[in-house]
C-alpha cells in the first residue's frame, strides 16, 4: 500500500481482509510502498515518515501478525529498485502505455502532473516489487489483474532473454542426475508426458517433485522447471493474483473508495464523522419526496448494504425503499451502525500500538532485513543471467 495517507473502509476490505487470511496459509510478505507514493504524489509535501508508521499501526491493529508475516518497507530494501532498473531495458515503452490505469487516472486525476517516466513506469516497478520474492499469487482487487498479466508477461520476457544458457541443456541434465536414480527417472517420465502430450498433470508433478529436492540448488531448480516446459532456466516465475472477495469497496459517490476521490471513510474516523458522512450520501435522484419510490441499484448506500447487511436488513430496505415506505436516513442507519462497530475494536488497538513507537520500529527493521535477505539472493541469480556479477 503507498503511505500517502490515512487507511479507509476500502484498505480494509478490498486487502487487509483477504491479508489476514492469506498470512495463514502462505509465506506472506507485505510492504509499504513509499517509493509509489512518488508517481502522484512527488511534489505535495508527504510527511512520509509518519505515514509510514501510521500504516504498520493499522495493519497491525486489523490483525496483520509480524510473527507469521514479513512487513517491510520498501525504499528500505534497495533491491527492488535495481531490479526495477534491469527489467526497464527489455520492457517495450508501448507495454507500459497500454496499462488501463495508466490513462484512466491521468484522465481523472487532471489536476496532478502525470506526464513522467514515474507514472509511466510504476507498474514496471510493481512488476519489480512481485519479481524480487519470486512470488506465487499476489493478492489484487480486480482492477489490478492487468498489472499481474503485466509482470506475467514482463517476467517471460526475461526469461526468455537471459534464461537460454549456452550450455544449458547440459546443465539441466547434470541438475537431474544429483536428484537421485528414482527422482530422476520420475522427472524425466513426467518431462516426456507433458512434452509429447501437454499433459497438464505430469507439469503439476513434475513441479511438485522439484520443489520437494532438497540436494539440489536453487538455480537447479528453475533451470529444471525450465527444462520440463522445453523452455530456458526459469530465473523470474510468472505469479498469479489472487483476487478479494470485495474487489471494490464503493465510496460515498458510489465510485470505488479512494484518497484520490475524496470519498472514503477512515479507518480512524470518529463514530460522529461516520455518521455525516453516511448521511450525506447521495441517494437515488428519483426519490425527492418521502413518497417517490426509489431504486435501490441506483442507490450508493445499496453498495454499502450488499457488504454491511444480512440478507433480512437488504429486505427491509429493497421494500422500503421501492415502494416508498421509508426515508433515506432511516435506510441508512444499519450502515452507520455496521460500521461504527466494526471500527471502534480496531480504533482501540490502533491507540495500543501508537504507545509503543520502539515496537513499530522495531517489526519494521526486522521485516525489512528478512525481505532484503531474500531479494539479494533473487539479483544475486539476475546479475548472473544478465552477466554482470563480475
Amino acid at each position: 500500500m503507498r503511505p500517502t495517507g490515512g487507511l479507509h473502509l476500502g484498505h480494509y476490505h478490498g486487502v487487509l481482509k483477504n491479508w489476514l487470511t492469506l498470512q495463514n496459509e502462505y509465506d506472506s510478505y507485505f510492504f509499504v510502498a513509499d517509493w509509489h507514493a512518488f508517481t502522484t504524489h512527488y511534489a505535495d509535501k508527504i510527511d512520509l515518515a509518519n505515514n509510514v508508521n501510521e500504516m504498520v499501526v493499522d495493519w497491525l491493529a486489523a490483525g496483520i501478525n509480524p510473527n507469521t508475516s514479513t512487513i517491510f518497507v520498501q525504499s528500505k530494501v534497495s533491491e527492488h529498485a535495481e531490479l526495477h532498473l534491469l527489467l526497464s531495458m527489455s520492457t517495450p515503452l508501448s507495454w507500459l502505455e497500454r496499462v488501463p490505469s495508466y490513462k484512466d487516472q491521468q484522465e481523472k486525476l487532471k489536476s496532478k502532473d502525470l506526464g513522467t517516466y514515474g507514472f509511466l513506469g510504476y507498474p514496471l516497478l510493481q512488476s519489480a516489487d512481485i519479481l524480487i520474492y519470486k512470488a506465487g499469487l499476489v493478492p489484487v482487487g480486480e482492477d489490478q489483474v492487468a498489472h499481474i498479466e503485466l509482470t506475467r508477461e514482463i517476467a517471460r520476457r526475461f526469461n526468455y532473454v537471459y534464461g537460454r544458457e549456452d550450455d544449458f541443456e547440459k546443465k539441466a541434465e547434470a541438475a537431474i542426475n544429483k536428484m537421485g536414480k528414482k527422482q530422476a527417472k520420475s522427472y524425466r517420465s513426467l518431462r516426456k508426458s507433458y512434452q509429447e502430450t501437454g499433459d497438464l498433470e505430469a507439469l503439476d508433478k513434475a513441479q511438485a517433485l522439484l520443489k520437494e529436492q532438497q540436494n539440489i540448488t536453487l538455480g537447479d531448480r528453475e533451470r529444471l522447471l525450465g527444462y520440463v516446459e522445453g523452455v530456458g532456466r526459469i530465473i523470474l516465475p510468472e505469479p498469479e493474483p489472487i483476487l478479494t472477495e470485495t474487489a471494490k469497496m464503493p465510496g460515498l459517490d458510489g465510485q470505488k473508495m479512494s484518497k484520490s476521490y475524496g470519498n472514503t471513510i477512515s479507518l480512524r474516523d470518529s463514530a460522529a464523522q461516520i455518521e455525516t458522512k453516511v448521511k450525506r450520501m447521495q441517494t437515488d435522484p428519483a426519490r425527492i419526496k418521502l413518497s417517490d419510490a426509489g431504486d435501490p441499484q441506483k442507490c450508493p448506500v445499496w453498495q454499502l448494504h450488499k457488504i454491511y447487511s444480512d440478507e433480512q436488513t437488504r429486505s427491509w430496505v429493497k421494500d422500503g425503499c421501492t415502494n416508498a415506505k421509508m426515508g433515506c436516513i432511516e435506510c441508512k442507519q444499519p450502515v452507520i451502525d455496521a460500521i461504527k462497530n466494526e471500527l471502534e475494536p480496531m480504533q482501540e488497538r490502533i491507540a495500543k500500538y501508537q504507545k509503543d513507537p520502539e515496537l513499530i520500529k522495531q517489526i519494521i527493521h526486522e521485516g525489512s532485513e528478512k525481505a532484503r535477505t531474500v531479494a539479494k539472493e533473487t539479483m544475486a541469480e539476475v546479475r548472473e543471467a544478465m552477466g554482470i556479477n563480475y
